[in-house]
C-alpha cells in the first residue's frame, strides 16, 4: 500500500503538489488500514489527507540543504535496477 510514498524532498523537477498529495492519501491509507473509507468515514478520511499534505507542504518548505537537487528520471532508473537486482526481471518493469 506505501509502495507510492517515495522521497519528495530536493528534485529538480520540484514535487509537485499532486505528488505530495498522493503521498499524504497513501500514508492515510496506510494508517487506517482501508484503501476506500466507508461513507461514514469519507470527511475524517479526507480531513486527514488535507492536514498531511498541508504538514507536507510545510515541512519541504523549511527544509535546507547544501547539495544539488536530484534528476528525478536518474533517480527512477536507479530505483528500477535496484528492483532487478532484489526481485529480478520481471520488479523492474
Amino acid at each position: 500500500m506505501c509502495r507510492n510514498i517515495r522521497p519528495l524532498y530536493n528534485y529538480d523537477p520540484p514535487t509537485t503538489e499532486q505528488e505530495i498529495r498522493d503521498a499524504s492519501l497513501q500514508y492515510v491509507r496506510k494508517i487506517s488500514g482501508m484503501t476506500k473509507p466507508a461513507k461514514a468515514n469519507e470527511e475524517a478520511f479526507a480531513r486527514a489527507v488535507d492536514a498531511v499534505a498541508a504538514a507536507s507542504v510545510e515541512l519541504l518548505g523549511q527544509l535546507v540543504t547544501n547539495a544539488p537537487p536530484r534528476d528525478r528520471e536518474r533517480e527512477i532508473v536507479r530505483a528500477r535496477e535496484r528492483a532487478a537486482v532484489r526481485y529480478g526481471e520481471r520488479g523492474a518493469a
